[in-house]
């Protein structure tokens, strides 16, 4: 059995996203007892509509950033471990853009299960700027932490990004991810609320790791894409809009896992 299977043992698991509203040093932060309570709230939903997992992430803290403040960490840690500490299901963690050190630590302390990392194995440039991955680092901080138990999923040449150097084929990313110690990959498209393309889904499975969709999946395309994968982290169809103050709809949840049981 896979590291993935053992927290998912189902089959095609959905993971749902709680997206924070901004964190501490935004304009539009109010206070941490109050991304606690919308965090709790978004959970009480997810699990209401029957998800496997959640993921909790800060893509609200715009412009974005390769590493956060510190007092990002701590409220990230904070409400992390509320939604732990009340969770019925699987929790991940992802501090964006890519703080893979901040999630890691944060998934450690407070009993997360996953990280989602944008960046793993492909050389890319964001608005950022470029991005030098650097697998075996992520790999030995785990270890030295002492976190080995975080299992670590990461995106395929993820959106919003262009491989430097040129063209490089999903299933060469696909096994180099698999290679530098993955537990599981993520197929994005090119944009938020648009799926991947099949041939992307198809050409992932070049390694034997579990294929996530990672962007766009809803109730309407769900039988055409989720037989192609082997989960989903699913954020924009099932809340009440795009922006920060959105939240999770809760029948929107439950008809997006229906939708899915069946494919």
């Amino acid at each position: 059995m896979s590291r993935f299977r053992t927290l998912f043992p189902q089959p095609r698991p959905i993971i749902g996203m709680i997206a924070l509203p901004p964190m501490p040093g935004y304009p539009a932060f109010t206070s941490v007892d109050a991304l606690v309570e919308v965090a709790l709230a978004d959970l009480a939903h997810l699990e209401a509509g029957g998800v496997d997992g959640v993921l909790v992430e800060n893509d609200f803290d715009q412009p974005h950033v390769l590493q956060c403040g510190a007092q990002v960490h701590a409220a990230m840690t904070r409400v992390t471990r509320e939604v732990v500490g009340h969770a019925r299901v699987r929790v991940g963690v992802e501090v964006l853009l890519d703080d893979w050190r901040a999630s890691l630590a944060i998934a450690a302390a407070t009993g997360a299960h996953f990280i989602r990392m944008d960046f793993f194995v492909d050389r890319v440039m964001t608005k950022c700027g470029p991005f030098e991955p650097d697998p075996a680092a992520v790999i030995a901080y785990r270890r030295t932490i002492r976190a080995e138990h975080v299992q670590l999923f990461a995106d395929l040449q993820v959106k919003y990004s262009t491989p430097i150097g040129g063209p490089k084929p999903i299933a060469q990313s696909a096994r180099e991810a698999e290679a530098a110690g993955a537990d599981a990959v993520i197929v994005t498209s090119h944009e938020t609320g648009t799926g991947p393309s099949p041939a992307d889904l198809r050409d992932a499975r070049a390694g034997s790791l579990p294929v996530l969709i990672g962007s766009g999946l809803d109730a309407d395309n769900a039988g055409a894409l989720l037989p192609l994968a082997d989960g989903a982290i699913v954020g924009t169809s099932i809340r009440s809009g795009r922006a920060a103050h959105d939240r999770v709809v809760r029948d929107r949840v439950s008809r997006l896992v229906e939708a899915a049981r069946r494919a």
